[in-house]
């Protein structure tokens, strides 16, 4: 009764055409199959392993009026789904057995999980639940440098960090992997990363900090009328090359402050040539004990501002980095306040 991989993240949106364009003109992503049924018009996206389902119509109405356009199912593919939605189901979450093959766990503010049981990943395979009719990829299509998706971040209340990973650990056999506190001036940020026992699956859930005036992320749960989704990060093999390629095609990103480039070296040990190429390009850079890690925020292409996107590169690290945190923390309360 465990949660074995993300078969898919579902966005909802109110302009489905203008949201694919976003994946495909600047990521890289391809449209490989289409649906429409059940009040739903939904777009399958791929890019190395990842899947992404973009769907407007009646049936989002509800939640595009509370939340914007965002992230509104996770769906996990699980060794036992029914065994796993029991165990859902005795941690008080509540369960959908409409289609008993394919129950929908409700948990923090709008969005769910659909548990799909797990099969082997293969390129002709399309997730169960919808009919669906492929497509082509359209020629000329930009090459993404996405393989991966790296984590997915979602916001919750403060005071209520602890029980959602209990939640998370109890539900989906996931464990707790890591925890950090942040300041950025008077505001903060706690986190507590949970991860699949598989190691495909890993949630980073934050929250605002207690004894802290409201900040970030206080702004994202009054703009998103509740818990969700922050930002999904895409794990790319090459971040400098990636982010100049997406930023080329439209992507805006946020940007480091350029103390944080002074103080590199000392930290990392990083040649001159190496800061200057990662001040190029605003990419942050952190090390753990297995290795580096190199990250950069995306801006939020909706209206609402709520749901962002993530590049991540990995040489080795399987952490977060704290000084990485910390700075990916300070750039995008900087943003905030900037925008006033």
């Amino acid at each position: 009764m465990v949660a074995q991989d993300l078969e898919y993240a579902e966005l909802y949106t109110v302009d489905k055409s203008v949201a694919v364009d976003y994946f495909v003109s600047s990521m890289g992503f391809a449209v490989v199959a289409e649906s429409t049924a059940d009040g739903k018009d939904t777009a399958l996206l791929r890019l190395g392993s990842v899947q992404l389902l973009v769907t407007a119509g009646d049936a989002t109405q509800e939640f595009l009026n509370s939340h914007g356009d965002g992230i509104a199912d996770i769906a996990l593919a699980c060794d036992d789904v029914g065994a796993t939605a029991d165990a859902a189901a005795a941690v008080g979450a509540r369960v959908d057995n409409s289609v008993p093959e394919r129950p929908v766990i409700s948990g923090f503010g709008g969005p769910v999980h659909t548990l799909l049981p797990a099969q082997p990943r293969s390129e002709g395979r399309l997730p169960d639940g919808r009919s669906w009719t492929a497509r082509s990829p359209a020629p000329g299509r930009p090459d993404g440098h996405i393989t991966m998706l790296d984590h997915v971040a979602i916001c919750v209340g403060g005071g209520t960090l602890d029980s959602w990973a209990d939640f998370y650990e109890d539900a989906f056999g996931f464990v707790r992997y890591s925890s950090e506190h942040v300041e950025a001036g008077k505001t903060g940020m706690d986190s507590i990363v949970v991860r699949s026992r598989s190691d495909r699956v890993t949630f980073t859930l934050v929250a605002p900090a207690a004894a802290t005036v409201p900040g970030q992320l206080d702004a994202f749960l009054d703009r998103n009328s509740g818990p969700g989704v922050q930002h999904l990060a895409f794990g790319v093999e090459d971040i400098v090359p990636a982010v100049r390629e997406a930023r080329a095609r439209g992507v805006e990103f946020l940007r480091a402050p350029a103390a944080y480039y002074d103080m590199l070296g000392d930290r990392l040990g990083a040649t001159p040539a190496e800061i200057a190429t990662l001040r190029s390009v605003d990419v942050l850079a952190d090390r753990d004990e297995w290795g580096e890690l190199l990250q950069l925020f995306t801006r939020s292409p909706y209206e609402r501002n709520t749901l962002f996107y993530e590049f991540i590169e990995r040489r080795g690290a399987r952490g977060f980095g704290s000084a990485n945190i910390r700075a990916l923390f300070e750039a995008v309360e900087r943003d905030r306040l900037a925008a006033g």
